[in-house]
């Protein structure tokens, strides 16, 4: 009879666990909702919407179901799926409440979807309705704000949209302004900001509405640097900071883009990270500037277009920093005044070296020779430099702007066979390629221009390399650091006074250590200026200058 037990108890316990794993067609409309596939998704969840068939479940459908009809723009589907949610005994009912708010604000139903939000008793669920209201009721009337701030004034997103409305007007009449002047001496701002960190994340995963996101390839880049941001965000998350990642594709289409920047979450957002082709860059930019939005491109180094902008940043040196950081270090060094540039086709490479060669002729060095290389002629441009085997160099230092392995192999190759001692900088990323073992050289002559250099190694270092091999089956690449470094840098500089932004903290704090890398120093500039020349002795990194 015991045994009998058992394998009942056994077979029931199964039973149960398969009973909690949810069906793949489930899975597979959840998976498409994340990916934005909103179609797909809606579609998906419509078969497990029967309450009597999938009990519980059918809410989580019902919910996700609303979800992506709101994406959509099909609000009143969305109203349906959330009406019939209402009352129901679970663990989203608050998020069902402020779902179904947004969903009468889209519907234009501005009554309805304020009264919803009266529901609301917990964080963060207040404050993202109150910020809600403020996003859907700032083009609002002043006369229908006014007519309904007795009944909403507990809301600051309602009384937050009054005193902008107000404030925009050309005339106010004396009722109005003294409106006005009530609403602001309770302390209201303008523009409501919370004191959660918003940072939104739009990157072009795809190329196409058409192309499915899950179908990018391990190593795209884009999708490197997103994990980082991704894993930092979740990390911080579990330190108890109050963040959160909104995630956009800008499926590389201005059209479109134009668009998104239009979706509340972006104009509520604290931080902008990417896009990152320029003519993307460029809209994103303009947007941030206009809403007064920090916008951070995270890989480029080309900023000439950012100087004169207050809240847009490259998150890596700008040209002008990666050459005076090559200066200061020739200076420094007083290895002789003849200096020999190359450059690779890349933009940022051709237009450093120009930009280098006007600096160091103005610091008294002798340019002897600029030109372009490629792996090809790499190694000719060296040894007509005298850069040879039994050879004497023409010059005191050379330096090549590349970060393409085909071209620093051969060079490498060619310093290793003929031992000549003359200084060549180089970018930092050789430091990552795996043919150079820059320890076996007879002479240490290469030196590496920072453009956030990583700490290869450091604890923090190990402890993400191990978290993101844990996660991803692979070591990380320096995307994914700079992805980690990049959302640090960020919540370390994160000031929250009346509206949020970088800037006070950024000019206050001058040069900052980094987490991941060497550091960073955005004082009154926007840009990373801290770009050292490092040279490599017994393993470690050390800085120049």
């Amino acid at each position: 009879m015991r045994k009998v037990l058992l394998v009942l108890s056994f077979i029931l316990s199964t039973a149960y666990a398969v009973a909690q794993q949810p069906p793949a067609a489930y899975l597979k409309a959840k998976a498409d909702l994340d990916a934005k596939a909103y179609g797909m998704a809606k579609d998906g969840f419509v078969a497990f919407l029967d309450e009597t068939k999938y009990s519980l479940l059918s809410h989580y459908a019902a919910f996700h179901s609303a979800e992506a009809a709101l994406q959509l723009k099909q609000a009143p589907h969305a109203i349906e799926l959330l009406t019939a949610l209402k009352g129901k005994a679970w663990s989203k009912s608050e998020e069902v409440t402020y779902l179904l708010a947004l969903a009468y604000f889209q519907n234009n139903q501005l009554v309805a979807g304020l009264q919803a939000l009266k529901g609301l008793t917990s964080e963060p669920m207040v404050s993202k309705g109150h910020r809600a209201s403020f996003e859907y009721l700032q083009s609002a009337s002043s006369d229908f704000l006014i007519t309904h701030l007795e009944e909403f004034k507990q809301n600051q997103g309602f009384t937050a949209a009054l005193a902008y409305v107000l404030q925009k007007k050309a005339s106010m009449s004396a009722s109005e302004r003294s409106t006005l002047n009530q609403i602001l001496q309770s302390g209201t701002q303008g523009i409501l900001k919370d004191k959660v960190l918003d940072v939104v994340v739009i990157l072009p995963f795809t190329t196409s509405v058409e192309q499915d996101i899950s179908l990018i390839e391990s190593t795209n880049f884009l999708l490197e640097l997103y994990q980082g941001i991704e894993l930092e965000v979740a990390r911080l998350k579990e330190e108890g900071v109050a963040i959160q990642l909104h995630t956009f594709d800008s499926k590389r289409d201005l059209e479109y883009l134009n668009a998104l920047v239009k979706d509340p979450t972006v104009l509520a957002a604290d931080v902008i990270i990417g896009p990152v082709y320029p003519e993307e860059s460029a809209l994103v930019s303009a947007f941030a500037e206009a809403q007064k939005i920090p916008f951070i491109h995270p890989l480029s180094n080309l900023g000439d277009r950012y100087e004169e902008s207050q809240f847009s940043y490259l998150f890596r040196p700008a040209l002008s920093s990666l050459a005076n950081g090559v200066v200061v270090a020739l200076k420094k060094q007083g290895w002789g005044k003849s200096v020999a540039i190359g450059y690779s086709g890349n933009s940022r490479d051709e237009q450093l070296g120009l930009l280098l060669q006007n600096q160091l002729a103005k610091e008294g060095f002798s340019v002897v020779k600029v030109q372009k290389v490629d792996s090809k002629n790499a190694t000719t441009f060296l040894q007509g430099l005298g850069v040879r085997r039994g050879s004497q160099p023409a010059v005191n230092q050379v330096i090549l702007l590349s970060d393409d392995p085909a071209l620093a192999q051969p060079v490498f190759s060619l310093m290793e066979s003929i031992s000549a001692e003359v200084p060549l900088l180089v970018m930092d990323s050789w430091l990552g390629f795996n043919f150079s073992n820059f320890e076996m050289l007879e002479y240490a002559n290469f030196y590496f221009i920072s453009n956030n250099t990583p700490k290869y190694h450091s604890e923090a270092m190990d402890d993400f390399r191990k978290l993101y091999y844990s996660k991803h089956l692979q070591f990380p690449s320096t995307n994914s650091l700079l992805g980690v470094e990049l959302v640090h840098w960020v919540h370390t500089n994160a000031e929250f006074a009346q509206d949020f932004d970088l800037r006070p903290s950024l000019d206050k704090n001058g040069k900052q250590t980094g987490r991941l890398t060497w550091g960073f120093n955005f004082q009154n500039v926007n840009n990373n200026s801290y770009s050292p020349v490092f040279k490599l002795e017994s393993g470690e990194l050390i800085p120049l200058n």
